[in-house]
């Protein structure tokens, strides 16, 4: 039986090991462009099997936090260029998280302070990390949207596919498109974000069509091999529910299965925190999920996530359930996660206070959300 040690391939991408390290926003990057300090973060755990980035919006539009990196400026790419050659030295692999936030954004961080886009004008609910007029970093509540036009949506699903382009040009692996957590695609996906009634709302097909619109376009940019998505049935982050999860998301790997990704990256339960949580009456069956998925053809790794330890992610991936597990807050409290886990040491636990806002320069005076993982 396989462990977690031992090398595996999500379908382009070679992987050393099987622990992963997940997206985790950091908010280090001033005017959207990696720096040095992004370049020291990532090549401290190049020794992860994989490496996913911190989410990187494709265009300025699709930004939701401030000083997170994006991939729609040069100075971007050649930011990311040196991230990538400093991981690659090491013998590492990363992919980055191609992202757009959708609603979850605010007035002061969208082009000429346009209200944020949405697949409906129904508000997140939730808060983002926003920058004041005396350079101090604060949260703020989410703006309120507008429904992006029909005649939009096209223009958005290619802003992925040339952030895709843009992060290969940048040196990377492939990528992983963000269809998580609330943000634009899961948007699209979930019925309480979602009260279209045209072509993308209403029926569980139309619902998935922008999903599979971005899949299609991007793996037709970079090649389907090199390309990944990240989905979380049941988290009620940034605001966002679903009563009947199971089919929507059956619907979807199915679809997936299809496409010749090079990974499926799911989150269970709710986002950092209880992977038990639950939307609608029954609990939400993953190992239907994959399987739907992979009687479907789909050959893509099987990457699982929220709150694994070092025994329960050797029992997924020794069981077959799963084929990497993903680390969040255990790899920013320690860089050599994978050392340690190969010789059983102690491990530093996170600390809250390097989170989110935190990551940028460990402030402690204002209030800490719970960590993406």
């Amino acid at each position: 039986m396989p462990n977690l040690f031992e090398p595996t391939k999500f379908g382009d991408i070679e992987l050393a090991n099987r622990v992963v390290m997940a997206p985790l926003t950091r908010n280090r990057s001033p005017k959207a462009i990696p720096n040095d300090l992004n370049v020291t973060y990532y090549e401290q755990r190049a020794s992860a099997g994989l490496l996913i980035t911190e989410g990187t919006p494709v265009t300025q539009q699709g930004q939701g936090y401030a000083d997170v990196p994006g991939l729609y400026l040069p100075q971007a790419v050649e930011g990311w260029k040196k991230v990538t050659d400093a991981v690659h030295s090491k013998g590492g692999k990363i992919v980055t998280q191609i992202w757009h936030v959708g609603r979850v954004s605010h007035t002061s961080l969208q082009p000429n302070g346009a209200a944020p886009v949405g697949p409906s004008d129904l508000p997140a609910n939730s808060k983002t990390y926003i920058i004041n007029d005396d350079g101090s970093g604060a949260f703020a509540d989410t703006s309120a949207p507008r429904a992006l036009e029909l005649s939009e949506i096209p223009g958005v699903v290619a802003d992925f596919a040339k952030g895709a382009r843009a992060a290969i040009d940048a040196g990377f692996d492939g990528v992983e498109i963000h269809g998580a957590n609330g943000y634009l695609i899961d948007q699209f996906l979930k019925s309480g974000a979602n009260n279209r009634t045209d072509a993308y709302g209403g029926s569980i097909e139309n619902r998935a069509r922008f999903l599979l619109e971005v899949v299609d376009a991007v793996a037709a940019e970079i090649g389907a091999g090199k390309v990944g998505i990240r989905l979380s049935p049941v988290t009620p982050a940034n605001g966002i529910n679903e009563e009947d999860p199971q089919p929507l998301f059956n619907y979807v790997v199915e679809q997936l299965g299809s496409r010749g990704l090079s990974f499926i990256h799911v989150i269970e339960g709710a986002t950092g925190g209880d992977r038990n949580f639950k939307q609608g009456e029954k609990p939400f069956d993953y190992h239907e999920l994959k399987n739907i998925y992979r009687k479907a053809g789909g050959t893509g790794g099987w990457l699982v996530n929220n709150g694994y330890d070092r025994e329960s992610a050797s029992e997924a991936v020794g069981s077959g359930y799963a084929d990497a597990v993903a680390f969040g807050r255990l790899f920013i409290a320690n860089p050599d996660l994978v050392e340690r886990f190969k010789d059983n040491a102690p491990l530093n636990q996170p600390d809250k206070n390097t989170f989110y806002g935190g990551g940028a320069k460990g402030y402690t005076d204002y209030p800490v959300l719970e960590a993406v993982a």
